[in-house]
C-alpha cells in the first residue's frame, strides 16, 4: 500500500532564519564580508555574510561571483558615496525584511536599493512613496473641501439670492404684502 505525500511547510521558518542571521551578524559570527562605506569623510565598516548579500542584493551577487579566490577568511568591499546611516539601513533590511526610517529618508532609501540592485527594497519604498503621495493628496483634498463648505457658508447668511430679490422688493413699511401667511411661511 502506497503512502499519499504530504507537504511539511513551515510559516515560521523565513522569520527564524532572518532573525538567526542577524543575529549572527550583530555579533560578527561567520561574516566573511567586509563592506566599508564612505561618504563625505565619514568612513565605516560592515560585517556581512556574502550568501545573505548576494540573495538580496543583484550588485553584491556580481561583485562575489566575479571576485578572484580570497587567501583570508573575509573579502572586502568598498562602496563609496553612500552614506553610513543608509547602508546600515540597508543592511538591517536585507537581514530582516524591515526597517524604520525618517520620512525624508525614503528617497535615499530608495536610491541605495536601486544602486545595488535590491529589488525588495525598491518596491517596499515606491509603495511606501505611494502611499505617502495618497495620503498629502487625500489632505489636500479635505483642506480644498473645508474651505470650500467654509466659503459658502459664509456667503449664505447675509445674501438673498438675485431672482428672489427682483421679484420681491424689500418693503420699507415692516408689513407683509401678502398678510399674517406669508409672514409664517417665512419664519419656517
Amino acid at each position: 500500500m502506497e503512502s499519499t505525500p504530504v507537504l511539511l511547510e513551515s510559516k515560521s521558518s523565513p522569520i527564524n532564519l532572518l532573525n538567526e542571521m542577524q543575529q549572527l551578524r550583530l555579533l560578527g559570527h561567520l561574516c566573511d564580508v567586509t563592506v566599508s562605506v564612505e561618504y563625505q569623510g565619514v568612513r565605516a565598516e560592515f560585517p556581512a555574510h556574502k550568501a545573505v548579500l548576494a540573495a538580496t542584493s543583484k550588485f553584491f551577487k556580481e561583485v562575489f561571483l566575479n571576485e578572484e579566490p580570497v587567501d583570508g577568511p573575509r573579502s572586502n568591499v568598498f562602496l563609496n558615496e553612500v552614506r553610513v546611516a543608509d547602508f546600515a539601513s540597508f543592511l538591517e533590511f536585507v537581514y530582516t525584511a524591515r526597517v524604520e526610517v525618517e520620512e525624508d529618508r525614503v528617497q535615499r532609501m530608495l536610491e541605495i536599493a536601486e544602486k545595488l540592485k535590491c529589488l525588495d527594497l525598491s518596491e517596499t519604498c515606491f509603495q511606501l512613496k505611494r502611499q505617502m503621495l495618497e495620503s498629502v493628496l487625500l489632505e489636500l483634498q479635505n483642506f480644498s473641501e473645508s474651505q470650500n463648505s467654509e466659503e459658502e457658508s459664509a456667503a449664505r447668511p447675509g445674501t438673498v439670492p438675485a431672482a428672489k430679490a427682483e421679484r420681491d422688493p424689500p418693503d420699507c413699511s415692516g408689513a407683509s404684502p401678502e398678510g399674517p401667511a406669508a409672514k409664517a411661511k417665512e419664519k419656517a
